[in-house]
């Protein structure tokens, strides 16, 4: 029996969007997990083998990324398009309240999401992410983002993945650095790997420049969080969420649960002991 089921929705723009759902108790909110800059659902294969049957868990693709379609308006990958195909999302699959899992660009995306409409998360979880990102780590991401040569061969993509990632994972195994790439690419018709995201993604981040404000309008966006259970999870190691955002945030949500998990920088994979332990006592505690 398959562990989940694949779906494709319409964005509002006409897109097909690719999600997967993974079968849980439909008397409890559903988790919502959106991804990465750069990456896919898969990033959240185990953690939703660990919530199912428990809660259903849905894991969608962002435009651009695994199996999206990549749209042919490279302006058009930007936080706040995201935000509206995940309106649609939740429309299609009828759903009004959710717990989000946010890693890194996700949890700018819950963030913005609740500053419109609070009220859809049942809980928050925001993966090495905060209302301001730290210039160094915005400027290494931008520096690779879009720009990988299309490998040769699987050592070869895993060679780039140290090269970006290496310092985020010190301690990863070579089995881990596969599962990571096998995560990051998909086969083409070669056989070669082929990274399973837009290159134009890269573009879009070098192009945009945050207006005046932003950073306030992004604290706003935290605030409305106030009133909702939160979970921020931060790498020790982390260049893009600093130490006293961190901090800022827990100032600014006195509720807020932290935890900071070792030897990770940006980001925690969410399946370290500190992150499992974290997650599923949140989870259990939400009401």
């Amino acid at each position: 029996m398959p562990i989940y089921s694949e779906h494709t929705y319409r964005s509002r723009d006409g897109l097909k969007l690719y999600f997967r759902d993974y079968p849980g108790d439909m008397k409890k909110v559903p988790v919502l997990c959106m991804h990465g800059l750069t990456r896919n659902c898969r990033d959240f294969e185990a953690l939703a083998l660990r919530i199912t049957p428990g809660r259903r868990v849905i894991t969608p693709d962002f435009r651009g990324r695994g199996r999206s379609q990549y749209d042919s308006m490279w302006m058009n990958y930007h936080p706040m398009t995201y935000v509206d195909d995940m309106w649609s999302l939740l429309r299609e699959i009828g759903v009004d309240r959710v717990i989000a899992i946010g890693t890194s660009l996700g949890g700018l995306v819950a963030m913005l999401m609740a500053a419109v409409r609070a009220q859809t998360f049942a809980g928050v979880v925001l993966n090495d992410i905060g209302p301001e990102v730290d210039p160094v780590g915005a400027a290494r991401i931008r520096g690779y983002a879009g720009r990988f040569p299309p490998p040769r061969s699987w050592d070869e993509a895993i060679d780039q993945m140290k090269v970006v990632f290496g310092a985020a994972l010190p301690d990863f195994t070579e089995n881990q650095w596969r599962e990571f790439v096998r995560f990051s690419y998909s086969e083409d018709s070669t056989g070669s790997p082929q990274l399973d995201a837009d290159p134009r993604i890269g573009d879009a981040m070098r192009a945009v420049v945050p207006p005046p404000g932003a950073a306030q309008g992004m604290w706003l966006a935290f605030n409305a969080l106030r009133d909702t259970p939160t979970l921020a999870i931060r790498g020790a190691l982390s260049d893009l969420l600093s130490v006293e955002v961190f901090d800022r945030m827990q100032r600014e949500h006195p509720n807020l649960r932290r935890v900071t998990i070792q030897n990770r920088g940006h980001v925690p994979q969410l399946d370290e002991p500190q992150s499992r332990a974290a997650l599923e006592q949140f989870l259990a505690e939400l009401p």
